[in-house]
């Protein structure tokens, strides 16, 4: 937990993170992660924190995706009536922090990925949904997303995307509500399970509105992102590393 003039960059950090990723039209939920990362919070506080900070981004994200009517409810639901209960149970998981750390790192790269354009492109070509795997791919979200507290709109996008199950604007509302629905069960099972929210969050969740809504100003006056797109996988990519080589040792 940084303290001191350490609070301060990571408030500045964490601005400049939700205004990156809002600009190219992301939630914030795994960037968010990767900083608490690098100020080494300790896995408890960066569960409880992030969804947090998932609950309210990923709503705002979803009102304005639903608002250009792209949202599609049978995209959302084989997913979600697999990944609530698992994501409330995944939340009492108790991981040993080097196992956390691995996992952490490992599912930043599915970000990474997706802003370097490697995953995670829409398709001419769509698709019915197969309920049998997206309820299977729900459930393995869901659990991922409740024991190391994130949405899980990260594995879900290029997912969707490369099954051809949605374009890119209804991709991107479904997961909006699929963080929102799964951050929402996961902070209920650490709440019933006795984990106490650090008070901080509130002034870190203020800044990653206003860093976020930003971005959002500057997603829509459609200004190149590409540069932008680099510098948050550059971000993510540090993040990753470093919790892969200390989750290692």
């Amino acid at each position: 937990m940084p303290e001191g003039n350490l609070i301060w960059l990571f408030i500045v950090l964490l601005f400049i993170v939700a205004f990156l990723y809002a600009s190219v039209g992301h939630g914030g939920a795994s960037g968010y992660l990767a900083l608490m990362a690098l100020f080494s919070f300790s896995p408890t506080a960066m569960k409880s924190s992030a969804l947090i900070l998932n609950i309210v981004v990923s709503l705002i994200s979803f009102y304005q995706y639903n608002k250009g009517g792209h949202f599609k409810w049978q995209l959302f639901l084989p997913f979600t009536i697999t990944s609530i209960p698992l994501s409330f149970i995944g939340a009492y998981f108790t991981l040993d922090t080097e196992v956390y750390k691995i996992i952490l790192g490992v599912l930043l790269i599915f970000p990474i990925l997706r802003l370097l354009g490697v995953i995670g492109r829409e398709s001419d070509e769509q698709k019915d949904v197969q309920w049998f795997w997206a309820l299977l791919i729900g459930a393995v979200i869901g659990l991922l997303s409740g024991m190391i507290g994130i949405g899980g709109g990260i594995i879900l996008s290029p997912v969707i995307l490369l099954l051809h199950w949605g374009t890119m604007k209804q991709t991107a509302a479904v997961s909006a509500l699929f963080i929102f629905v799964n951050s929402v069960a996961g902070l209920s099972g650490l709440m019933i399970k006795g984990v106490s929210i650090d008070s901080n969050v509130y002034t870190w969740l203020l800044v990653a509105i206003t860093g976020g809504m930003a971005g959002a100003y500057v997603a829509r006056k459609k200004l190149n992102n590409a540069a932008l797109k680099t510098l948050l996988a550059v971000v993510l990519l540090i993040a990753s590393v470093k919790l892969l080589l200390t989750g290692s040792k």
